[in-house]
């Protein structure tokens, strides 16, 4: 038994040691390679110490580019007020809410508005904590090990999202003005409300799982979704299930005072829209093959609700869509890779805005698939796409954003990006339907393709 075990040890060294190649590490001679190729030059030496004292966002700002973009658009969005989501991942809640408060704002003609994005917070946060709940009970089945069973307890709950939980749940809820149920410290601090309710959610799946009493999983989520419904008030408020609300003219005068609910506000004022049918989501992705329909496991804000499906089409079809709208004045919520060559300065997303090749002495070639491939960029971030400007042959020069980062932030709280910009970090935009040419709406008569919740386009926008 003894000699078994030493050659069943003497095995498994012997495997590990055939899967690790001899010459894969850093050798000596390959050190001393490395070192003897590398070239110091003067202009090297500068680099070097200007990037050991200051940023390298501030060295690698390109100066040939530092004006000031031209700020004329020859197509806008008629909308008034930025918004401010803080120090929240709700950048898609704000936007969602940002392009039905550009509509009310037009038809009624009204001096100011904002919806309740606390309001609809309260219930994303109930709704998701549900999800994960429910998506626990249905895969107890499954492993600990199991990667999605791994995936839901990686991911129990996010304050960050997309237009399906903006669609899900407002049709679902209603809305409300902001005064109504207005901000508070901790809807705009949302971090450390989340890890508690987090932390919760974690010790009632294991308990889900885990559950050896008689009562049914369902009666058992019920009372731990109501510890949950506790939190939640003590942290954002109680959501009002009905309110008087007064409109006003564009002068500040009221017009009529009204008794609401939530979903009676809806109604009155955006009846004739149904954002889970007369919405379209189009992706430009080129990592994945167009014209086709994609749709994502689990990516849904309310279990009951719809995952994310969405079109993939080449960019010049999205272009054409993103015109349409905003040509017939309709406001678009839009998603793309911010972080990426943004001049908070200036407001400007721009691929010149910096120079990291010449400050670090090296290319960074990859296109746009090869950087969603290697997980190098994708959607981080959901804005209000509102004016685009056109050439005179009808070729997008630039475009621009509403933002929800305050009226401080950016371009008068906008940011303004290049049509080269725009082809490059663009992901997503949501089209309603009456702008999309009907041999490209037959597509999603199709099957979408199923992809699984951690596919890396699941991300959610901040």
């Amino acid at each position: 038994m003894k000699r078994l075990v030493v050659l069943a040890v003497a095995l498994v060294t012997a495997l590990s040691a055939s899967a690790q190649q001899a010459d894969g590490g850093i050798s000596e001679a390959m050190l001393k390679n490395i070192r003897q190729n590398h070239q110091t030059s003067e202009a090297e030496k500068a680099a070097r110490n200007a990037l050991a004292l200051n940023p390298i966002a501030e060295l690698a700002t390109n100066a040939d580019n530092l004006a000031m973009i031209d700020t004329h658009f020859s197509h806008r969005v008629k909308t008034k007020g930025i918004t401010d989501q803080q120090q929240s991942g709700r950048c898609w809640l704000f936007t969602g809410l940002n392009v039905l408060r550009a509509k009310m704002i037009d038809d009624l003609d009204l001096q100011e508005m904002e919806f309740s994005q606390n309001y609809l917070f309260f219930y994303d946060q109930l709704e998701k904590s549900n999800l994960f709940l429910q998506a626990v009970i249905d895969t107890k089945h499954l492993p600990m090990e199991d990667r999605q069973v791994e995936w839901l307890f990686k991911n129990p709950l996010n304050d960050g999202g997309q237009f399906t939980g903006v669609s899900n749940l407002v049709m679902k809820y209603g809305v409300v003005p902001s005064e109504v149920m207005p901000e508070n410290y901790q809807s705009n601090n949302t971090a450390q409300v989340g890890n508690l309710l987090k932390l919760k959610l974690r010790e009632f799946g294991l308990k889900l799982r885990n559950q050896r009493d008689r009562r049914a999983p369902i009666a058992l989520k019920e009372e731990m979704l109501g510890e949950i419904y506790s939190m939640l008030v003590r942290a954002y408020g109680v959501p009002p299930t009905e309110f008087d609300w007064t409109r006003k003219d564009k002068e500040g005068n009221p017009v009529e005072t009204k008794h609401y609910t939530p979903k009676s506000f809806y109604a009155e004022f955006f009846g004739d829209i149904d954002l889970e049918k007369d919405f379209v989501m189009v992706m430009n992705d080129p990592s994945r093959e167009y014209h086709k329909v994609y749709e994502i496991e689990y990516d849904r804000h309310v279990y009951d609700g719809d995952n994310w499906v969405y079109l993939n089409l080449p960019i010049d079809e999205v272009k054409a869509l993103a015109i349409a709208s905003i040509k017939d004045n309709t406001a678009m919520y839009f998603s793309c890779d911010v972080g990426k060559f943004l001049l908070s300065k200036k407001g400007t997303l721009d691929i010149n805005n910096f120079d990291y090749e010449s400050l670090m002495g090296v290319e960074f070639p990859m296109n746009k698939e090869e950087r969603v491939r290697t997980f190098a960029s994708g959607s981080s971030h959901a804005m209000t796409l509102i004016a685009v400007d056109l050439d005179s042959e009808g070729n997008a020069k630039k475009w621009m954003v509403e933002n929800s980062w305050g009226p401080a932030a950016g371009w008068k709280g906008n940011l303004i990006m290049t049509d080269e910009w725009f082809e490059e970090y663009m992901f997503r935009v949501v089209v309603d339907k009456k702008y999309i040419p009907a041999e490209t709406l037959k597509l999603l008569d199709e099957k979408p393709i199923m992809l699984p919740s951690w596919d890396p386009m699941f991300a959610p926008e901040n």
